[in-house]
Formats: structure tokens, C-alpha cells, sequence
């Protein structure tokens, strides 16, 4: 199938080449690649058997500042979604070895509940229903907009923060859904959706280094400057402390501790 089948472009989306089948952004958001002395962002597992749609998804979503792994067959995204910690996964339905559907419904039985994304040239409304009742939060019809895969893997991320019902920051929890921390002497303090979101997204990565990119990427994606995370860090600091979100000079900011 020629590879813009896979993939269509709204009027005034950024300039795309395509060279070498691999989708290669020259302007915009997707230019931003992770440097080498960044740590990855969120780790997107894709599965798709078509090597250039697959290139040009990882393409993609490293552009957008997420850390993807492809998995050319339905058997090796079973075996790498049973054996590694995924933030969302990116599921092709016409899979070889395992179909898409079977390997959607092996993981969900396993008890895996990372928040998939289906793509599939199948698009009638029952074949988007088998996809959800399979266990799929979203599925996508080929072709598709780029711009709208990525709003949709932001919406499965999303998804995947709410899941957590607490996460820790040193001695005191973090309830995520009533936006509330709780220190080690049950006191508590009320957050905004925003400052509740941007310490979920440090906390359930507590070792990593988040650069500002991939905090506006995950947490402010409606906002075009960076300086709203340093904006939001010291609303976080000036409720709950200094210690509570740690910089890393240089890099970024990580979770600290209460």
C-alpha cells in the first residue's frame, strides 16, 4: 500500500518530507527530537507490521517528545507488552502472528490496562465497535491526520494518569482525583487540575528528568510557551514547599520529595 494511504495532512499543518519511507518532520512541534543527555519521556509501545508506517510513527512520536518502541508482529508486541511498563500503546489491527484484536484481548486478560490506541484501514462503525468492546480506549481509521493521532496518544496518556488513584511524593500522597496532597500528618492541600496533573506526571516517574518540552507536551499541550511549567512549579512550590518538585540544572525538573 503506498505510504500516503497511511497518513493524511490537514491545510496549514507543518511542511512534511517524505523520504527514505520514514516521515520526517521540518517544522513545528514534531522537530523536536529528545538530545542525547535527555531521559525519554512517555513510553508509547507501537505495533505495526507495515516497516515504513511503523518508522514513520516512531518518527512521529519521538518528534513529539515521547519515547516509542516498535514491535513489527502481534507475537513481539504480546511479549513486550507483557514484559515492560508502557504509558500507551499504538496497536495495528491487520497484525501477522498474533492479530490485533487477539493481542489487544491476551493483554487485557493478563491484567493489563495501559490505554491503547487501534489503527486499522477497517473504519465501519462495527468494526470500531469490536475494537472497543476488544478493550481498545480509542481506535483511529487509516488514513488518518497526524495532528489528530497525536491529540488522541495525549488523550490515552491522560487516561493513563487518571488510572492511578494515589501517587507518592516522599512521605505524602498525592490523591490524583480529588487533587489533593496529603502529608505525612494528614494534612491537606488543595491543588488546581494543572498543578494536581504537572505533580501526577513527575510522581509516577519519580527517577526521571522531565525536560520543559516534554512537561508542556503532557501536561500544557493547549499552551505554545515553556514558561508556563516554570509558572506551574512555583504555584506547586509556593503551596507545598520548595521541595516538592526538584530542578536539575540544565535539564529539566523531577519529582522531589515532601
Amino acid at each position: 500500500m503506498p505510504r500516503r494511504a497511511h497518513v493524511r495532512h490537514r491545510a496549514g499543518s507543518p511542511a512534511v518530507n517524505w523520504s527514505c519511507a520514514r516521515l520526517i518532520p521540518t517544522s513545528g512541534r514534531w522537530g523536536h527530537t529528545a538530545g542525547v543527555n535527555e531521559l525519554p519521556s512517555a513510553a508509547v509501545l507501537v505495533v505495526e507490521d507495515d516497516a515504513d508506517l511503523g518508522r514513520m510513527l516512531v518518527r512521529l512520536l519521538t518528534g513529539a517528545g515521547y519515547a516509542p518502541t516498535l514491535a513489527p508482529d502481534g507475537q513481539q508486541g504480546l511479549h513486550l507488552g507483557l514484559t515492560r511498563g508502557w504509558d500507551a500503546m499504538v496497536i495495528d489491527r491487520g497484525l501477522p502472528a498474533v492479530e490485533g484484536l487477539d493481542l489487544l484481548r491476551a493483554l487485557r486478560r493478563r491484567g493489563i490496562r495501559t490505554p491503547v490506541l487501534v489503527l486499522s484501514a477497517r473504519g465501519t462503525p462495527a468494526e470500531r465497535v469490536q475494537g472497543l468492546d476488544a478493550g481498545a480506549e480509542d481506535y483511529l481509521a487509516k488514513p488518518f491526520d497526524v495532528e489528530e493521532l497525536l491529540a488522541r496518544v495525549r488523550a490515552l496518556l491522560r487516561r493513563h494518569l487518571d488510572s492511578a488513584p494515589s501517587l507518592m511524593l516522599g512521605s505524602a500522597r498525592l490523591d490524583v482525583e480529588a487533587r489533593v496532597v496529603v502529608d505525612a500528618a494528614g494534612r491537606e492541600t488543595a491543588l488546581s487540575e494543572r498543578e494536581s496533573t504537572l505533580l501526577a506526571t513527575l510522581a509516577t516517574r519519580p527517577e526521571q528528568v522531565f525536560t520543559r518540552r516534554d512537561l508542556l507536551t503532557r501536561v500544557f499541550d493547549d499552551a505554545d510557551s515553556e514558561s508556563v511549567v516554570d509558572t506551574y512549579v512555583h504555584y506547586c512550590r509556593r503551596k507545598l514547599g520548595r521541595g516538592v518538585i526538584r530542578t536539575v540544572h540544565g535539564l529539566g525538573y523531577r519529582c522531589g520529595e515532601l
